[in-house]
């Protein structure tokens, strides 16, 4: 999933409903509809039919002392009510932004909301930019849109920053069925692509204290009207790099029933993408984390039968909270077991 996207952002309904908002009536919006062909540069910009969308951009980050770090930098756009887009304050879009470092005995965050139509935010496929004030997702010289790289991402915050440069040599990845990303049994979907190949290189700064990091990173893009079901309360998602090469995205979605949908793609070190059936994946927690007077699953036992992965899932850092105004937790993980590597987790909902 690799976002989340409240209507309105901040507001006092947004945070009574929590991440069930996302099942919430999307009639007047562009529907989700298998079959799309995505293209590119077009999808790198936003679309504005749709109620809600992101971009997403997780790290997993070291240092030259051989300390791990992790960055977060999503931008999302939710229209308020469906209808023509207008210009300035008439605008229908509300952005916001969120940005974190994560160390393993610090995480700092922020958070930034904007309107559009007045040039404080938005996103644009050509040249590509995404931005909201000052922090910005921005294309460099020998950009590729089927790679979409170069990058340069940076976010300030009151007491972190960061700055990266990301390049990729491997094409765009569709998640799902060819970009159609299934949420639910009962029709909910999202086109969903992603560039997990980036190699990431710059600098963090905590303070007066600035870090240069190099590691590897992954870009989420997804968009829809209605991406949960009603009885949907939240999701538990993971993007990993294996030590192999290969790539894993996985998500359960969690119901009121107490039973989850499961999804996610294997991305082969060659770049195919092929979708996991939802039968051999399994994902248990096996600790918790008392995280905002809330029990948070910290720890997995992560497994896809059909592939040989049988892996644990700890934390860079147990207490990575996005105390935001609608909370979740993410962070970096480390993962051992039949393969090793890093990756992000992603918990709504709780």
């Amino acid at each position: 999933m690799g976002g989340l996207a409240l209507a309105p952002f901040g507001g006092a309904l947004a945070r009574a409903q929590g991440f069930a908002g996302l099942g919430g009536d999307s009639d007047g919006f562009a529907a989700v509809t298998p079959g799309r062909v995505l293209a590119f540069p077009r999808d790198h910009g936003p679309h504005a039919d749709y109620r809600i969308e992101w971009w997403y951009l997780t790290a997993n980050l070291s240092d030259s002392r051989g300390r791990r770090w992790g960055a977060q930098w999503t931008l999302f756009r939710q229209a308020m009510m469906p209808g023509a887009e207008q210009d300035g304050w008439a605008s229908r879009q509300l952005w916001m932004g969120h940005a974190a470092v994560t160390g393993a005995d610090v995480h700092r965050y922020a958070e930034k909301f904007a309107r559009g139509g007045v040039g404080q935010a938005g996103a644009q496929a050509t040249p590509f930019r995404a931005w909201i004030d000052s922090w910005t997702m921005v294309e460099r010289d020998g950009f590729s849109p089927q790679t979409v790289a170069p990058l340069q991402v940076s976010a300030v915050g009151a007491d972190f920053s960061y700055a990266l440069t990301l390049e990729a040599e491997q094409p765009l990845v569709l998640q799902g069925d060819h970009g159609y990303s299934r949420k639910s049994e009962r029709g909910q979907a999202s086109y969903y692509f992603s560039q997990p190949f980036f190699s990431a290189r710059g600098a963090l700064s905590l303070g007066e204290t600035r870090v240069d990091v190099t590691g590897k990173a992954w870009m989420d893009r997804e968009w829809s009207s209605q991406p949960l079901a009603s009885d949907q309360t939240g999701w538990d998602w993971f993007s990993l790099h294996l030590d192999s090469g290969d790539k894993v995205m996985l998500f359960r979605l969690r119901q009121k029933d107490g039973r989850n949908f499961f999804a996610g793609n294997w991305i082969g070190r060659d770049g195919r993408s092929e979708p996991l059936a939802a039968d051999a994946i399994a994902l248990t927690p096996t600790a918790f984390t008392s995280i905002a007077g809330r029990s948070i699953p910290t720890s997995w036992s992560v497994a896809v039968a059909d592939r040989g992965l049988r892996i644990d899932s700890v934390p860079l850092n147990a207490r990575s909270w996005m105390g935001t105004r609608v909370a979740y937790w993410e962070g970096p993980v480390n993962i051992s077991g039949s393969h090793g590597g890093v990756g992000y987790l992603e918990m709504t909902g709780y």
